[in-house]
């Protein structure tokens, strides 16, 4: 129902109800139509389903296979090295997802459990749960709105809905029907469920409880958002399915060409099983948690803080940043920008009378107040008036010295009828210093405060004042005017009347909350590196365009009412020329994400209310801000701890460089499990002509080069510093495997080359032959690891020291085995010098092979 559209008595009669509250009978009723006052969950926590989802990631289920061979064929080492993978990603993924899914259970904790109402005109206090639709609540400062109410009587209410609408600006409240578009951050006669009274007092019919309330619908939004799989975990299954294909191909065609040749059916098959084993990554999954666990640390220093593993990647993928405006864009403090006195708009403040006593009727027009704690001052109050007292502090003037030569007489309070305070102070005589809306004021003014002099006001220079307002309106500002009056009368005689009208007329100020400093440069930062940034606020139109304009977010505004009759294939083409969503509401962001996912786009949405949730948990990568609320965290899968828009930008500098490292570990270990299929199929295939060609390694000597290789180079790769162009190309859209292929294709055939020549030539001594094959594909490996450290040529990258001690503590563990009694397992013998110089010779000879291809692939 639209509540805020129907009048006071006909929502009273509607909803059987009473100024004077309902009767105990009609509550008992009430409550077992509607229901208790809090939010009920539509979808249970299921901790076997979670840990059970853990298992369906297609290169999981590879590895499974794959250990279940490795049992079978009695490789009882890969088989535990497997199985520990397995196990250990699957329990870090389960706890991951679970403390993300408890977000709904912040949500029913957010309830504060007692509220006054009003029943059979008598105030009592009750628990919150026990509220019903037709109780009247009875609500003060400081008080939290249980329900969601029409407001039936107010006095100077203003509450704060930050939690609902994201902006942290006091809203004034009144009475009165609005329009039915209203979106409902304007609906200025509704009181909400989950924000508070910052101001005033008021009564309120209560008109939906529980999960009707909008807080409500925000839960059953956050409940009913699909968990999506996270981008990165789609494109690694992808590149899992594509190499199981491939492994499965390999024991169809060397186990056919076998049974044709006539050899051993058992025999070939087992082979060909050994081999499709050796080339599952079985270090990837433990390769990218490690890279992923490493990248949040460092993230952490940039004031991320990383929830779930994944996302430290995706955000690195994102094509679209979808932030809210207060806090994250702007400092979250209003600012004077611009007055206007003496007939002119300044944005720098010249010493001179009339701009002196503007700051000073802020000053004295004013409730903030400073206090001291361990040395250190705070202003205290709305954020209107603490603008107001820093701007005349800046300017020189001091609240304290001020105050104290003018004593507080009367204060007639701002209320939403009038839209004007006044403060009457007694200095030498009796002053009103008054401040307001500025069309209020100037119509209540005679006379102008013009460089030192008092000039009468007349009907055309009201006019040119109006348009001086609304210039600076226009801008994004709010405007306030400022006036005086001299009374003279007796302190117990003055009425408000008296104290509001004839006013002497000064200036305005214009404040806005400004921009932080670095956000400009950090969308610029996103243009180049080919991320759209949309701010989605619920602050007005005009405010948001402003702001929108100083950073350098350009393109269409549109506001909620437009959004709502759009359809959803005109929304999905407007999305690309509009830069700036206002005054929207939850339903309207999860839409805005939803569509963007639909055209392939990687999202990231920023927020900190609840009203952020649903969109938050739905984006490919929901990132809340240090100050939101609990359920924002809990529905997020990062927290931008400093709450600042730049942040995210260097997260997504990070993020980019974990894809690269991921790329370049899949490249290397492709390039090594690629040569030793080729270097086995190869020995098959002689085998079936010549019928006595031995294989170059046997099958525990290919678990000893996975486990050397694949692990600690592996890891160091991930280590790696970003690319200097890590910001100046537009976001990796395409498989995995793109680029990585052709090089390693030609870094395997010319390690199969190498070591296939150093095979032959030591084929009298066969034990000695295969250590040459073996120990040439390790060297070839540690020489690749600098191939793929970087697209740019190796004496050109940056130095890192982690990947010289991967390589050589890799080295010193074949060193063990070759040279100590341990070689008996491998069937290994010692090389002498001689023989590792040739090594060396020729694997440096395809590492430069290997660096003239690169650049030229490049």
């Amino acid at each position: 129902m639209d509540f805020h559209v129907i009048k006071e008595d006909e929502l009273l009669k509607q909803l059987k109800a009473s100024k004077s509250g309902l009767k105990e009978e009609d509550v008992k009723k009430r409550l077992r139509i509607y229901g208790k006052n809090k939010l009920r969950k539509i979808r249970h926590l299921n901790a076997l389903k979670i840990l059970l989802s853990q298992l369906t990631s297609f290169l999981i289920i590879i590895l499974l296979i794959a250990a279940i061979i490795s049992a079978i064929l009695d490789h009882w080492l890969d088989f535990s090295v497997i199985m520990a993978i397995v196990v250990l990603n699957s329990l870090f993924g389960f706890f991951q997802e679970y403390k993300a899914e408890k977000a709904i259970q912040k949500l029913r904790q957010f309830l504060v459990p007692k509220s006054k109402v009003l029943r059979e005109n008598k105030i009592i206090e009750i628990d919150a749960r026990e509220i019903v639709p037709g109780d009247i609540l009875i609500l003060t400062e400081g008080d939290k709105i249980m329900a969601d109410c029409r407001i039936l009587e107010a006095e100077n209410l203003q509450t704060n809905e930050a939690a609902l609408t994201g902006e942290s600006t006091p809203e004034e409240k009144k009475l009165g029907s609005i329009k039915l578009d209203t979106p409902i951050g304007d609906r200025k006669n509704m009181l909400y469920q989950g924000t508070e009274v910052v101001k005033g007092r008021c009564k309120a019919l209560v008109v939906a409880t529980g999960m009707k309330t909008e807080f409500g619908k925000v839960a059953e939004l956050v409940q009913k958002v699909k968990v999506e799989r996270n981008p990165l975990r789609k494109k690694l299954d992808s590149f899992a399915r594509n190499l199981g294909l491939f492994i499965l191909a390999v024991i169809a065609i060397i186990s056919a060409i076998g049974f044709y040749f006539g050899f051993d059916k058992f025999q070939i098959f087992f082979t060909a099983v050994s081999l499709a084993v050796s080339a599952i990554p079985e270090g990837l999954p433990a390769v990218i948690t490690i890279t992923l666990a490493l990248a949040t640390q460092r993230m952490l220093k940039v004031n991320t803080l990383i929830r779930k593993l994944p996302a430290a990647e995706t955000l690195g993928r994102a094509t679209f940043i979808c932030t809210d405006k207060t806090g994250t864009i702007t400092e979250e403090k209003m600012q004077v920008k611009k007055i206007y006195v003496n007939g002119e708009i300044l944005d720098k403040f010249n010493k001179n009378k009339t701009t002196e006593f503007l700051f000073k009727i802020g000053i004295l027009c004013n409730n903030a107040r400073i206090e001291k704690e361990k040395n250190k001052e705070y202003i205290i109050g709305d954020p209107t008036e603490k603008a107001l007292l820093i701007v005349a502090d800046n300017y020189g003037l001091d609240k304290k010295k001020e105050t104290e030569k003018a004593r507080r007489v009367k204060e007639f309070a701002f209320s939403s009828s009038r839209k004007m305070m006044s403060i009457v102070r007694k200095e030498r005589g009796l002053t009103s210093y008054v401040k307001g809306a500025p069309e209020i004021i100037i119509k209540k003014c005679n006379a102008q405060l013009f460089k030192g002099k008092v000039k009468r006001l007349n009907e055309k220079s009201r006019k040119q004042l109006i348009r001086e307002y609304e210039k600076m309106a226009s801008q994004g500002l709010r405007v306030l005017g400022f006036a005086y009056k001299n009374i003279v009368r007796k302190e117990s005689d003055i009425k408000q009347e008296q104290a509001e009208s004839n006013l002497i007329f000064v200036g305005f100020q214009g404040m806005i909350d400004p921009p932080r400093k670095e956000v400009k440069k950090a969308i610029k930062q996103c243009e180049e590196a080919g991320i759209r940034v949309l701010m989605i606020t619920g602050d007005s139109a005009l405010t948001a365009k402003a702001v929108g304009e100083e950073i350098g977010l350009k393109g269409k505004v549109i506001e909620s009412t437009k959004l709502s009759k759009m359809s959803d294939e005109k929304l999905k083409k407007e999305i690309y020329v509009s830069n700036i969503f206002a005054r929207v509401s939850p339903e309207d962001k999860l839409r805005i994400v939803t569509l963007l996912k639909k055209n392939k786009e990687i999202v990231a949405m920023t927020g900190d209310g609840i009203n952020d949730s649903p969109a938050l948990k739905k984006a490919d990568i929901g990132i809340a801000v240090g100050r939101g609320t609990d359920i924002a965290k809990d529905s997020s899968d990062m927290i931008i701890l400093d709450d600042n828009f730049a942040s995210i930008v260097k997260a997504v500098r990070e993020g980019r460089r974990i894809y690269d490292n991921i790329r370049k570990f899949i490249k290397y270990m492709l390039s090594a499990n690629f040569y030793e299929i080729i270097l086995i199929t190869f020995a098959i295939f002689l085998g079936f002509y010549t019928k006595n060609f031995p294989l170059p390694l046997l099958p525990l000597q290919i678990l000893w080069l996975n486990l050397i290789t694949d692990s600690f180079p592996a890891m160091a790769l991930s280590t790696e510093e970003a690319e200097e162009d890590v910001m100046k190309r537009p976001p990796f859209k395409q498989n995995i495997l793109k680029g990585i292929k052709s090089f390693f294709i030609v870094a395997g055939i010319l390690a199969f080359l190498i070591s296939l020549i150093l095979f032959i030539a030591y084929m009298e001594d066969i034990d000695k032959a295969r250590t040459m094959a073996a120990t040439t594909g390790f060297m070839f490996e540690m020489f690749l690891v600098f191939n793929c450290k970087s697209k740019q040529p190796f004496f050109k990258s940056k130095f890192n020291k982690y990947i010289i001690y991967a390589v050589l503590l890799s080295l010193v563990l074949h060193l063990i085995i070759l040279y100590t009694p341990l070689n008996v397992f491998f069937s290994f013998i010692p090389l002498t010098i001689i023989d590792w110089l040739k090594i060396i010779a020729l694997c440096l000879i395809g590492f430069i092979f290997v660096e003239i291809a690169k650049v030229k692939m490049k």
